[in-house]
């Protein structure tokens, strides 16, 4: 078996801006779909039993893509 990486070998990565750009309302960004997809055991029941009203009635369920980074480096 084949131990460690190769001479020059470089690490990559990748995000998607719902990732770090933070949530909508601020720096003009608006509402995409990770912002109002439930997460959870329960997202997919939510999303049969719910449908829309998990947007109109947000304050009432739990978003956890509402948290993000404050800060970008690049």
């Amino acid at each position: 078996m084949h131990k460690g990486f190769p001479e020059g070998f470089l690490w990559g990565g990748a995000t998607a801006a719902n990732q770090i750009e933070g949530g909508f309302g601020e720096g003009n960004k608006g509402v995409n779909i990770a912002d109002v997809l439930p997460g959870g055991k329960m997202r997919p029941q939510l999303l049969k039993e719910k449908g829309v009203q998990l947007v109109i009635n947000k304050e009432k369920y739990t978003y956890p893509n509402y948290e993000a980074i404050d800060f970008y480096r690049y």
